[in-house]
């Protein structure tokens, strides 16, 4: 197996099925006349005119609102052993790319990407790199349940299996087990069992500039969170102003950034804080859902209920004694009011750490494809964003 696709014609591709392969440069012929034919409204689209910079296809997808869009072609080789190493390697030479796809005027300040790479580990069925406006993260629960259904559709596996297909997938943080609903030659709802999440620290004392000394827990499932009731800050997470809830997570993860120590038993690669997630304060177990706002890389904020983020709320919560083992809580997105399930369904250790592994569940749609070109005299050309 290698890190790359079938090589693409078309502008918007097909994307390649029955292959387990995943990256590799497109290259167009060059076309000539370049002629629109319009007729009955439609239009017979001709190839991309000749460039000499990349060209890149994709797959949108959103799960819960939040967007992932999912790199199928025009990606150069990787390099690694790892998917660790792999993600270093992205980011300290290939980072150009991120922008591309990510910033303006391909994508926007909130865009969230995979790149789909080989994965070390035997079991694996594939190993994916996570991008967002600031850079790479380790984990995300919301790609993981759309490339779930992606991994099913576009025959990332040879024999899909009714009712569910397992996919497992290589995280940075670990390898995720995703269960597809597949029934009749279609993909439905998804659910993950995360790598072993913990309690990191519970309340911890930061000093926020404007708000003073709060009361955080930090909690991990994937990546690092900070966790906070919205209500110190006179917001509410289902009515309150986006803008007024970015402002108050950036300054509590700041604040934790600086004053906090994080490490992770396993790697230094996850031993950062990804973000602080705002809660309607509800953590008791209750049969209606509890709503949240994450705010994480460069104030990017989750339009889904957050994946990773329900995954360190159940063991934060677990932790506390708040819910039970196989007990399912509902979270809803503040911003979309969208619905993840979760559930702690193991009891396992992290290092030190008493962790669980919790089942998240959680549905992802289609929104297209699309063939992304650069032209090397474009001064925009690795894109821009709008703070």
């Amino acid at each position: 197996m290698n890190d790359g696709l079938h090589e693409q014609s078309s502008l918007v591709p097909a994307v390649p099925t029955g292959m387990r392969v995943f990256c590799s440069v497109l290259t167009f012929e060059n076309i000539s006349p370049y002629i629109f034919k319009i007729h009955d409204g439609q239009m017979d689209f001709p190839k991309l005119p000749p460039h000499d910079g990349p060209s890149l296809s994709v797959v949108d997808m959103h799960t819960g609102g939040e967007p992932l869009r999912v790199i199928v072609s025009g990606f150069p080789t990787v390099s690694g052993d790892t998917v660790l190493t792999k993600r270093r390697y992205v980011r300290d030479h290939l980072d150009h790319l991120r922008k591309v796809l990510m910033f303006e005027p391909r994508g926007h300040y909130d865009m969230y990407g995979a790149l789909l790479v080989e994965s070390e580990i035997p079991e694996a069925d594939l190993g994916v790199l996570f991008m967002h406006n600031e850079g790479y993260s380790t984990m995300c629960g919301h790609a993981v349940i759309a490339l779930g259904r992606f991994a099913v559709d576009y025959s990332l596996v040879k024999t899909p299996t009714s009712p569910e297909t397992q996919i497992n997938i290589h995280c940075p943080c670990g390898l995720v087990k995703a269960f597809v609903e597949y029934s009749g030659g279609k993909t439905g709802a998804v659910r993950f069992h995360s790598v072993p999440a913990f309690a990191f620290a519970t309340d911890v004392k930061v000093t926020v500039p404007g708000y003073g000394e709060i009361t955080v827990d930090i909690s991990y499932g994937g990546a690092l969170y900070a966790f906070v009731n919205a209500e110190i800050f006179g917001l509410d997470v289902n009515t309150s102003r986006t803008r007024d809830l970015v402002d108050a997570a950036t300054a509590v993860t700041n604040a934790v950034k600086s004053q906090v120590k994080l490490h992770h038993p396993v790697s230094e690669d996850l031993a950062f804080l990804y973000g602080t997630i705002l809660t309607d304060g509800k953590d008791d177990f209750s049969e209606e859902p509890t709503a949240n706002v994450c705010v994480f890389a460069d104030a990017q904020v989750d339009r889904s209920p957050t994946g990773s983020g329900v995954t360190a709320r159940i063991a934060l919560q677990y932790h506390k004694g708040l819910i039970q083992l196989n007990k399912t809580r509902s979270f809803r997105s503040g911003t979309t009011g969208t619905i993840f399930t979760g559930k702690a369904v193991q009891e396992t250790m992290c290092g030190e750490f008493s962790a669980v592994v919790v089942e998240v569940a959680g549905h992802a749609y289609y929104s297209g494809t699309a063939s992304f070109t650069v032209e090397s005299e474009d001064p925009l050309k690795n894109g821009f964003l709008l703070r």
